[in-house]
């Protein structure tokens, strides 16, 4: 990953904007159902603000329970296309999970997480950097070699302790707990939330 500019984000959406991006992925669920793909979304007649590119993921719960989540760390896609794109594959191409049914759909609740730019951390060992984080508030992406892995703010509601929250990062970017904090690189991200009335926690 190439270190970019610290925390750099665009100002919290409108509730109307907020509102229309829950309706897309919503919507691209019903499409996918029906059609088997996303719904098609032309960001470039929408505000500036949902055709800027952003970091995001889409989680799914149901009755409090994960029932999906798929997303993107860096940007790579107008944030409306995107949304729409991420929903579908939540609902039916996370691996961990069998396709979302019809049946429930009127249960299924929708987070949308919109990431700020990743921002290096430095640190000299591993209870340096878990003297850095800010449980609750940063987001966690750690790499070593060609392993990554993400948790979401949220994760803080079952880690909320930051050597758990590291530990159990590092399983699962798929390497030991023990792994040494030398052959780490850490990066912060915060995250505007939308949710839906009625979801659970959004953990990835």
């Amino acid at each position: 990953m190439v270190p970019l500019p610290s925390l750099e984000r665009s100002g919290d959406l409108g509730s109307s904007q907020r509102e229309l991006l829950l309706g897309i992925a919503r919507a691209s669920i019903r499409h996918g159902l029906a059609h088997g793909r996303a719904l098609p979304v032309d960001a470039g007649t929408l505000a500036p603000e949902l055709a800027e590119a952003r970091g995001a993921f889409v989680t799914l719960t149901s009755q409090g329970n994960l029932r999906g989540c798929i997303g993107h760390i860096s940007a790579c896609a107008p944030l409306a296309e995107d949304i729409a794109a991420l929903a579908f594959m939540a609902a039916f191409r996370d691996t961990r999970f069998p396709p979302v049914t019809g049946e429930e759909l009127a249960d299924l609740r929708i987070e949308l997480s919109l990431l700020t730019v990743p921002e290096p951390i430095s640190f000299t060992s591993e209870p340096d950097l878990a003297a850095q984080l800010v449980p609750g508030l940063d987001g966690l992406i750690l790499q070593a070699g060609q392993r990554q892995g993400v948790f979401l703010p949220t994760v803080w509601k079952s880690l909320p302790e930051p050597m758990e929250f590291l530990r159990h990062l590092k399983i699962k970017a798929g390497l030991s707990p023990r792994h040494p904090a030398e052959g780490l690189e850490a990066y912060r991200f915060h995250t505007e939330s939308i949710r839906e009335a009625g979801g659970g926690p959004a953990e990835d």
